[in-house]
Formats: structure tokens, sequence, C-alpha cells
């Protein structure tokens, strides 16, 4: 196999940016097809303490945590906040190839083991969820709870297993959109769906990982992964890990915000199918978007500890 070129985002585009003082770590992923591969998270907090693990989505890296990284910390335990391959301060491909909706789980399965996570509470929005739900799945003794934000799990069931219309005008749109553009505005799609727009430094902040489209290569390629029709990738094993899910008794709190309409329909799914969900609250966040860590982290941070402390220490 042809390698397909590295790039890494230099140092300097990452200095000084507002509200983000964590120091870099980084691991080295060894894949199968590609060789090894610098995956790029924030750690904070005690080591031995019960972990957070917050993943992102599309268009964003741990820059859209940095909000909520500080009350989990003040709570006594350890956030873990890992940029995707191809986002961040990870390693990225110049072209679209190499990324597949498997790779993107496989990563992050390498990389829950190398760092030898236990007792993790999920945090998951966006593509967070479908990423890191498939990885529960595959090693669900190592999560203690879930925290589903603006996410989905999509098999392209009806209801009440999923959502209808699958995949509805909006996620169809933004698919079609991602495939057919050679470029992404990443500050702009993200101001776009949020209720208030972010502060021009804040928005830079979020396009630092990009100095040029030759780094965007992930933004343009994951939303065409999503599983939009039962004979893509990805839905023979989102229907196990729905499997796993449906059996899933430990804490599953969903907090959905109330301006996000592609993804407010799976808050039901989630509630409805994953046995956990029952003895959880049910959170709406309030005046928020799409990325609602951005617009209302710190409320989003007190609903991820309070599900913490449930979890460990009732």
């Amino acid at each position: 196999m042809t390698h397909p070129a590295l790039l890494r985002t230099p140092d300097e585009r990452f200095a000084d940016l507002p509200g983000f003082p964590f120091e870099p770590h980084y691991v080295e992923l060894d894949d199968p097809d590609f060789g090894p591969l610098r995956m790029h998270y924030v750690d904070e907090g005690p080591r031995e303490a019960p972990v957070a693990l917050m993943l992102h989505g599309e268009p964003t890296w741990s820059y859209l945590y940095r909000k909520m990284i500080p009350p989990v910390v003040a709570a006594g335990y350890r956030a873990v906040v890992p940029d995707m391959i191809g986002f961040g301060r990870s390693d990225k491909f110049t072209s679209r190839t190499p990324y597949s909706y498997h790779r993107f789980v496989a990563w992050l399965l390498a990389f829950v083991r190398q760092l030898e996570l236990t007792q993790i509470t999920l945090v998951g929005q966006d593509w967070g969820g479908p990423i890191g739900l498939r990885v529960l799945s595959e090693m669900p003794e190592r999560f203690a709870a879930v925290l589903a934000a603006n996410t989905l799990l999509p098999t392209c069931e009806e209801p009440p297993n999923g959502v209808a219309p699958w995949p509805g005008e909006q996620i169809a749109a933004w698919v079609e959109y991602c495939r057919i553009s050679t470029d992404l505005p990443v500050p702009e799609i993200i101001a776009g769906v949020c209720c208030e727009r972010p502060a021009p430094e804040i928005l830079a902040a979020y396009d630092a990982p990009f100095p040029d489209v030759s780094y965007k290569a992930a933004t343009l390629a994951i939303t065409g992964l999503v599983p939009v029709s039962v004979d893509r990738p990805g839905i023979a094993e989102n229907l196990r890990a729905w499997e796993v899910l449906a059996h899933f008794h430990k804490p599953f709190l969903t907090a959905f915000s109330d301006s996000d309409p592609s993804t407010k329909p799976w808050e039901e799914v989630f509630r409805r199918r994953v046995p956990g969900a029952a003895s959880e609250p049910l959170i709406e966040i309030a005046h928020a978007g799409h990325f609602l860590q951005e617009e209302k982290g710190e409320e989003l941070a007190a609903a991820l500890v309070g599900l913490m402390e449930r979890t460990y220490r009732s």
C-alpha cells in the first residue's frame, strides 16, 4: 500500500489560544495500514481518578471542551480530551481516502488501550457519539457512565429504534455539501450552528489546526461517513453497538440543547432504548445550538459532574 502524506500542524498555531492553557500530550498509535500516527490529547486532573473521556466531532477539536475541563478537575476527576486523527494537534492525512468510520473507531480503541483508561464516563457530541459508543460496545467493562449530548448512533431503522425521516433534510444537505466541497470555512461552519456568534478570537482558535486546505481532508471526509442508507459501511457495526446499549444498565444521561434540530430526535431514542437512561434526569440545555460545549459549557459541565458524582460517589 502506498502511504498517503501526513501533515502535522505547526506548534505555533496553538500558542496563546484564549481559554486553553492546557499542556499537550501525545500517544503514538501503530496503525496496521499506515504505520505510526501521533494523536494529541489533553490530560488534566489526578491520574488515578475516574476519567471523563470527552470526544469532539466535526469540524472541532479538544478546544471545544475548554470550559468543561476545569470543573471536572475541580471536582476531583481526570479529564482526557483527545483530538481525533485528522483534527486538532493530531496527525492529518492530506487525502480523504484513509479516513473511514472503522478507522476512527480503531484509532480511539487503540488510544483507550494505550492509556489504560478505566472507570470512564464517556462524553460524546456530534461524531464523538457514533465513534465513542462503538468503542464502548467493544469494551463495555471500561465504561462506568455515558453523557450523550447532541449526538446520534444511526442504523437506518424506523422508529422507535431510529428517527424518521432519516437522514433528514439538514443532515442530507450537510453530507452533500461536504462531498462536493474542496474546502471548508471552519469558523463559519461553527458560527452558523450557534445561537450566538462566538467572538472572532474564539473562531480563529477553532481554525488553528488548519493552516490551509491541505490539512482539512478529515473535515471534508468524515461527514460522508455518516451511515445514511442501509448499504453504507458502519450499519452492521452500529446495530451490534445498539445490542450492547440495550443491556447497558449503568448511568446514561442525555443532555441535548434546545436549538439543534439535526440531533434532537435522537434524545428520545437513547432514552427509550438504553436501560441506564431510565434513572437519569432529562436535561435540556437552553439557548444553545449544535456546539453546546461552546455556548453553554459551564452548564454542560455541571451536568457531567453531577453524573460522575452519582456514578462514583453515591
